[in-house]
């Protein structure tokens, strides 16, 4: 098989990209092993043959498969052994494949298009997801499926200033700077990234370092292209009956006009829904030769999309009557909620998002257990998206990859303003719950996160806000409009969602996608021009709310106390089995996190229960020094001495010549077992035993029966 097999490849930054046009996979329409470094990929594309029978949209499935044996892991739980449900990483790798290749779909293709991309070998340094958008982008290109590619996308990183590459995981974590940027051979189509407060114009270095190096990569497949070229299946898209046109422009376009720049979103979409009644039951009574409901649907959405583009390029207005630069109406509360840790709700136009804060012990951490990673994460950033914020009804199936998506770039926004875990131990979690939407719900959930953090008191320095950008252009390219705050119809009818976030110091995470082949560097920069007015103006509404976080936690907030202790002194807090540690936090109704340098956090939101185990664990863990009096509990009786416990699992011999300022015939003359005594630590030895003396202990004896030793 590998003599047939054709090979090519490029290097990139850190990376060294192998394609390798396979015979696995022979049935998949398209296929192709990626390789990078040890890290390998398999990609495959499939289209059903016929349409999707009353489709209204292009169904395309992406999949990224994350398999354990890539990384030489058995993970799962105890009982099951297998790879589930997809984690949070793969869905977000799979959606950053998705935004880059979809927009170069003929959207008005019904048949089913799934994309596999399916990880099956990973050497712990490279990411596979660079790899894994180049291989969708082969697997599709080198079938019959017909497309607009190809793609491609390269990762930036930043340390002490230098741009790099395609970073290792090593790399990324030392980098202040990390966004992948994907595009065509002319334009960029998506965006994805996080920064630690980086300037705009860094940000827009770092993205036309990007450009230039993934287009190296589209020359790279179009070479490759060349050679294996596809005969690329044909569609025959049906043509919109022009009667029907000609109906909608001369009956229905100025009353459907006036319907979309309806100002209030309840009114505009009742009108629009009325309108769209009346058009359908007259196409299907008046026009019957040529209507089918799908076409007359499919022109009644190109009107308004012809409207909306039309009316914001050429006289700037918009649907709800802003100008293309202006927010819509902004309001920020605190402390909504009475027995939660911190509470925000923050309202743009009719969009609300109520974000909740909870702290928790250090020990409340999420593990994250996967192909690529194993390790903890302490701040935790959840979206939800319910049917009622847009006045729908669906079930409601937990969390999809919509609301993976929006959790993850909120949390990323506001990661970087986080006190670090040295000084504040807490594990976090908010909760952004949308409770209307009308656009830029992710963002308002980056804005009511950093108002609940700072009500309930955790020491963020300043603020991080959002604000969701777009795009209107015509079809030569040379007119359009950036538009600030973006809601409903020009997200669905814009060409452009641009989603920026940071602080009054710069941008703290990023997110671009399109529905055109892409923009140009200049509409970048132009759109972040308009981005940093906009955020100063979400800034300065939060900080009316609350322009410094309080000082205190809240009093429901349970409280950290954080001691060190020795590392040869973990054994005996947990004890055998556990019994000492579960014991203090049966006792006392407290939580106990140890960590393997011998720091030890006592979470409680109960004082009493908190100062009695801190009080426990300082005696169990309880370093002995020379010249100490303690009291302990003898323990076990020899003709020579007697063991005294002096601490939780810490004994002390006390020798027959150290009972009594007298000789001492017999131990059990002077003590017995259970005999609670005060000693003296003598001393410790070279092998960490301890010496105690009883007759040393200061008052144990009268003068006369204790002469100077």
């Amino acid at each position: 098989m590998k003599e047939k097999e054709a090979s090519y490849s490029i290097e990139l930054g850190n990376s060294r990209f192998e394609v390798i046009l396979t015979k696995l996979a022979e049935q998949a329409h398209g296929r192709v092993l990626i390789k990078n470094g040890d890290t390998t990929l398999l990609a495959t594309a499939v289209m059903r043959k016929e349409p999707k029978e009353g489709g209204d949209y292009f169904p395309l499935m992406v999949e990224y498969e994350e398999k354990f044996y890539a990384a030489g892991k058995i993970l799962g739980s105890r009982f099951v052994k297998r790879e589930t449900r997809p984690s949070e990483e793969a869905m977000l790798v799979a959606r950053l494949i998705d935004r880059t290749i979809r927009p170069r779909f003929d959207l008005r293709l019904r048949n089913d298009v799934q994309v596999v991309i399916t990880v099956l070998s990973m050497d712990e340094k490279n990411d596979p997801d660079i790899a894994a958008m180049l291989g969708a982008s082969l697997a599709i290109a080198l079938s019959p499926i017909p497309w607009s590619g190809p793609i491609a996308g390269v990762r930036v990183g930043r340390a002490n200033g230098t741009l790099i590459t395609n970073p290792t995981f090593e790399e990324r974590a030392a980098s202040d700077l990390d966004i992948v940027v994907a595009g065509t051979e002319t334009k960029i189509n998506m965006i994805e990234g996080g920064a630690l407060e980086a300037p705009e114009d860094d940000v827009i270095a770092a993205m036309a370092h990007a450009e230039a190096e993934f287009r190296k990569l589209i020359a790279f497949q179009k070479s490759i292209i060349e050679k294996h070229a596809p005969k690329k299946m044909k569609i025959a898209f049906p043509e919109l009956p022009k009667e029907l046109i000609d109906v909608m422009k001369k009956h229905f376009a100025k009353r459907l006009e006036d319907a979309i720049y309806e100002h209030d979103k309840v009114l505009r979409q009742d009108k629009v829904a009325l309108l769209k009644q009346e058009w359908l039951k007259d196409g299907a009574e008046n026009h019957t030769e040529v209507f089918s409901r799908v076409a007359a649907e499919h022109i009644f959405e190109e009107e308004i999309n012809a409207i909306i583009h039309r009316r914001i390029i050429e006289k700037g207005e918009r649907p709800d009557g802003r100008k293309p630069d202006e927010l819509r109406d902004l309001s920020a509360e605190i402390a909504l909620l009475p027995r939660v840790h911190g509470s925000a709700l923050f309202v743009r136009g009719q969009t609300q998002a109520l974000t909740i804060l909870t702290l928790g012990a250090p020990g409340d951490e999420q593990i994250i257990e996967g192909m690529e990673v194993r390790t903890k994460r302490r701040f935790l950033h959840h979206y939800n998206f319910p049917p009622f914020s847009v006045g729908e009804i669906k079930p409601m199936r937990g969390p999809g990859r919509r609301e993976i998506g929006h959790g993850a770039l909120a949390q990323k926004a506001v990661t970087p303003l986080l006190p670090p875990r040295e000084e504040f131990p807490y594990t976090i979690r908010l909760v952004s719950e949308i409770l209307s939407s009308n656009g830029s719900s992710s963002m308002a959930s980056v804005c009511g996160s950093s108002l609940a953090l700072m009500d309930g008191g955790v020491p963020i320095k300043k603020h991080v806000g959002g604000v969701a950008m777009g795009l209107v252009m015509d079809e030569t390219g040379k007119n359009y409009k950036i538009l600030t705050d973006i809601q409903g119809p020009e997200d669905h009818h814009g060409d452009m969602d641009f989603k920026a976030a940071g602080t009054k110091d710069g941008i703290t995470a990023l997110q671009m996608d399109v529905k055109i082949e892409g923009v140009t560097m200049r509409m970048i920069k132009e759109t972040f021009a308009q981005t940093r007015k906009a955020r100063e103006e979400i800034l300065a509404v939060m900080s009316e709310a609350i322009a410094e976080h309080r000082p205190d936690l809240s009093p429901n907030a349970p409280r950290i106390i954080v001691l060190k202790i020795n590392p040869e002194k973990i054994g005996a807090l947990i004890g055998p089995g556990g019994k000492i540690i579960n014991g203090i936090i049966a006792e006392t109704g407290v939580q106990i996190d140890i960590e393997d340098d011998g720091t030890v956090f006592i979470t409680s939101d109960n004082k009493e229960g908190m100062d009695k185990a801190l009080a426990l664990v300082k005696n169990v863990t309880k370093e002995i020094k020379a010249g100490e009096l303690l009291e302990g509990k003898v323990t076990r009786v020899f003709e020579f001495g007697v063991m005294v416990e002096v601490a939780p699992r810490q004994e002390g011999m006390v020798h027959i010549s150290e009972l009594a300022p007298w000789r001492v015939e017999r131990v059990t003359d002077i003590v017995k077992i259970g005999d609670v005594i005060p000693v003296l630590v003598k001393e410790i030895d070279d092998q960490g035993r301890i010496n105690l003396s009883l007759k040393r202990v200061p008052g144990r004896y009268p003068p006369e029966k204790n002469p100077k030793f």
